[in-house]
């Protein structure tokens, strides 16, 4: 469903609990982040825990928790998904997710934790960030912010996720895409890194996808 971003909160939930009453639809997404003066919260509260594909109500969150069955959030089931299918084992591995969204860092940092990974969960207010990832041998970066991550913050052989994505205009007028790591830098250094397009964002929709179907 295609709304207008100046929709008004409660449309936005109706349509919500028509999809919720609608038998032939077995999911639904809410496309963050909404236009300004939406709250996400009261609207990812509406929608009905089984047909949640994103695994972001509270519901969801809870069973992942608790480690019960369920959705999950799409990101970072698809960075765990990355890991284990290129070989790369999370127990016993000191883990850093930089960013504590509830989109990414704070699941992420659950599911690593499910995994028997030792996780620290860095943020803005963390000080002496270099320090923290250089110990690890798994670095998950979402923090938001265009080539935050360089060589100085990462150890020889860990393994890298870059979550971020942005749009950077360049001097010549020309845009492109670049993630929250400085990648030219730090791949012939590291054992492993996601590319920015073309690492997170398509294990994103596959996830997505996963709990579809299931």
């Amino acid at each position: 469903s295609h709304l207008s971003e100046k929709s008004s909160i409660n449309e936005l939930k109706s349509k919500i609990k028509e999809l919720n009453e609608n038998d032939l639809v077995d999911g639904i997404l809410l496309q963050l982040p909404l236009p300004m003066g939406l709250d996400e919260g009261l609207l990812l509260k509406d929608i009905d825990p089984k047909k949640d594909v994103d695994g972001l109500h509270a519901y969801n969150l809870g069973c992942l928790l608790k480690k019960e069955d369920g959705p999950r959030c799409c990101t970072p089931a698809g960075i765990m998904a990355l890991l284990s299918r290129n070989g790369f084992k999370v127990e016993g591995k000191r883990a850093v997710v930089i960013g504590r969204s509830i989109l990414v860092g704070q699941p992420m940092a659950l599911m690593l934790q499910a995994a028997n990974a030792t996780v620290t969960v860095a943020h803005s207010k963390t000080k002496n960030l270099a320090s923290l990832t250089k110990q690890a041998e798994i670095v998950v970066v979402a923090a938001g912010q265009p080539n935050m991550i360089g060589k100085e913050h990462l150890s020889k052989g860990s393994v890298v996720i870059d979550v971020g994505i942005h749009r950077i205009i360049k001097t010549s007028g020309k845009a492109s895409l670049c993630g929250d790591v400085r990648f030219q830098e730090v791949e012939p250094f590291v054992q492993a890194i996601t590319p920015v397009p073309g690492g997170v964002g398509p294990m994103t929709v596959a996830m997505l996808l996963v709990n579809t179907v299931n």
